[in-house]
């Protein structure tokens, strides 16, 4: 499932060719996705201007000028892909132009703006999700309200940090991934963030001194920042939305290394899978502070 870093990725690459646009044409080929699409959508769709593309945790959040506010998940599969129509159709003959709108076969939703770009939302396996809301009550939508804080904002602080992982008697693999402690990490990115500061997965969150959440805290933003700069990390059906794959997963130092040494200089340790909670978790039981080495 895309995490923090994919999903920014998205939002950054539809973020220029959308804002300041208006919709001129949406076209919806099945009822739902993971739930039932919203109510009429192409209609509420159609006609607005796109004020503004956000993220929230692993939410596109895009802010319409009718005070309404779509909100996508990408769910495990999906995809928004951008591709420039105006060319497509200008030489063809009207009675052939309408081929251009077809979708391919897991193309659920198309989105046309003004200037000829089509925004496609595509979802092989359809656990993707989207929902139409006012954008005075998006903070309130059951899918963002108990969100933790955002770990790229200025708002994430190590003592933020420490007071929500003190609260959690469980591994700190487990909380990482709760995202009402922090919005937006998943499987992956939470390997390689304890790695990074050196910190064991099976370590108890509430064990942690200042000290290691800071290290923590600083970690979690050099990974992700490192992603988000690499296009996020392509495994199965990721991609950016200009078709092109992503590339951090070749700078994983633990995640799906089982087996292979340690990066850590000086270490000598191999990488350990275990199951935490029916994931697998990857890291070296050497320099991993806490581990079972």
């Amino acid at each position: 499932m895309p995490e923090l870093p994919e999903v920014e990725t998205v939002r950054r690459g539809i973020e220029p060719i959308m804002v300041g646009f208006q919709i001129t044409e949406v076209k919806q080929f099945r009822p739902d996705l993971r739930w039932p699409l919203p109510l009429n959508m192409p209609q509420r769709l159609t006609g607005t201007i796109i004020k503004a593309v956000r993220r929230r945790s692993k939410y596109i959040i895009v802010d319409l000028d009718s005070e309404e506010t779509l909100i996508i998940h990408l769910g495990m599969t999906g995809r928004v892909l951008i591709s420039d129509i105006s060319s497509s159709v200008e030489n063809k003959p009207e009675t052939l132009q309408q081929d251009v709108m077809v979708p391919g076969p897991h193309d659920h939703i198309i989105i046309e703006l003004e200037k000829r770009t089509r925004i496609t939302y595509n979802d092989v396996r359809r656990f993707g999700a989207m929902d139409l809301t006012k954008q005075s009550k998006v903070d309130c939508h059951p899918w963002l309200l108990k969100l933790g804080p955002e770990p790229l904002s200025n708002d994430f602080s190590t003592k933020k940090l420490e007071n929500l992982l003190g609260g959690k008697k469980t591994s700190i693999k487990s909380a990482l991934m709760n995202q009402q402690v922090v919005a937006g990490l998943g499987n992956i990115y939470v390997s390689e963030i304890l790695w990074h500061s050196g910190i064991s997965p099976l370590a108890l969150s509430n064990s942690l001194g200042i000290e290691k959440v800071e290290t923590l805290k600083n970690s979690i933003v050099i990974i992700l920042s490192d992603a988000i700069d690499k296009g996020g990390s392509s495994l199965k059906d990721y991609r950016r939305t200009n078709g092109e794959l992503g590339y951090f997963q070749h700078f994983f130092k633990v995640y799906d290394r089982e087996g292979l040494a340690c990066f850590s200089i000086n270490c000598g340790g191999k990488i350990n899978r275990i199951i935490q909670s029916g994931r697998s978790t990857y890291y070296c039981p050497r320099c991993q502070v806490g581990s079972d080495y």
